[in-house]
């Protein structure tokens, strides 16, 4: 068994994870594409360099490939080839941008024996994971009701194509979906949505807000808005709120996530305690991958999220 991953990087379009490479325990940065080269001079090292996925792919030394695509548009079509040509696939989000693309990922996955996962750790980061493990203790009881918010900063420079980034609704909406499925733990059913292109300043496809009425598998209730709306001068660059309403008290998480509470039908119990965390979402999917850990969500609960909202947006 290997000690540690070779890891090749494809685009730059997202969270790209050439930073947490460096010195990573169970893997190292091997080679990146579609890099310019500025951002190669930052990496602190000399990766191989290539100039296309195609030449990332036919690198037998690589293990896994991350994909930040320049056009998120094309990277379920280029996951797939990554899957085919025997690559483990970490993929930006959204993945894909239609069930069907979601479905041949998922399917490729287990025909060619590699392992697939999106950066979906929006649950897995705290205070979300705190908050999760309360959920899941049955100390707010039966999740009835949540609420989500995502917020982003407008820039003119945000692409007004949205075949681009995924826009709005999928790829801020996807952290609220998350949320709700991942941290409190309740499975989307059906969602209604309505956007507004109200706000931005320039013609285009992009969306500046998005509201969602979601019904979950238990028969409760959730809603959900994304926006591009966040002020500059807001400490944080994502303005996110969660509360989660259940039969024996509720949990929040606002500002951001810097303010926390937990209130029992009996109790004010105040800020819940938040631990840091030993790994992260790209930790655990490089642990399982070396055989010494799990992935805390199997792949279609992980997809599902994104599923709902491709059901929605189609």
């Amino acid at each position: 068994m290997k000690n540690k991953i070779r890891i090749g990087l494809y685009g730059t379009n997202g969270h790209q994870i050439q930073n947490k490479l460096r010195d990573h325990p169970l893997s190292e940065l091997y080679a990146v594409a579609g890099f310019d080269d500025k951002t190669i001079s930052s990496l602190g090292i000399t990766p191989k360099i290539y100039s296309t996925l195609d030449e990332l792919i036919a690198d037998k030394d690589i293990d896994l490939i991350s994909l930040c695509s320049p056009r998120r548009s094309e990277q379920a079509k280029e996951a797939i080839r990554c899957m085919l040509g025997g690559k483990h696939v970490y993929a930006e989000k959204p993945c894909a941008m239609s069930e069907k693309e979601l479905d041949e990922i998922i399917k490729t996955s287990m025909s060619a024996g590699k392992v697939f996962h999106e950066m979906a750790g929006t649950g897995f980061e705290q205070p979300y994971a705190a908050m999760r493990d309360i959920v899941k203790s049955g100390k707010i009881g039966t999740v009835v009701q949540v609420l989500a918010q995502k917020s982003y900063p407008y820039f003119d420079t945000r692409p007004q194509d949205e075949d681009i980034d995924g826009g709005l609704m999928l790829q801020v909406g996807i952290h609220a979906m998350r949320f709700i499925e991942h941290v409190a733990c309740a499975k989307i059913a059906d969602i209604e949505t309505a956007q507004t292109k109200l706000g931005s300043t320039k013609e285009g496809d992009l969306h500046m807000a998005v509201s969602y009425l979601i019904k979950l598998e238990n028969g409760g209730v959730a809603s959900a808005v994304a926006n591009y709306l966040n002020p500059r001068a807001f400490p944080s660059w994502g303005n996110e709120s969660l509360r989660i309403f259940g039969t024996k008290g509720f949990i929040e998480a606002v500002d951001g996530g810097k303010s926390t509470r937990l209130v029992l039908n009996e109790k004010d119990c105040g800020p819940i305690e938040v631990k840091e965390l030993s790994e992260d979402y790209f930790d655990m999917f490089a642990s399982s991958l070396l055989g010494k850990g799990k992935m805390p969500l199997s792949l279609e609960d992980e997809l599902h999220p994104l599923r709902m909202l491709l059901k929605a947006r189609e």
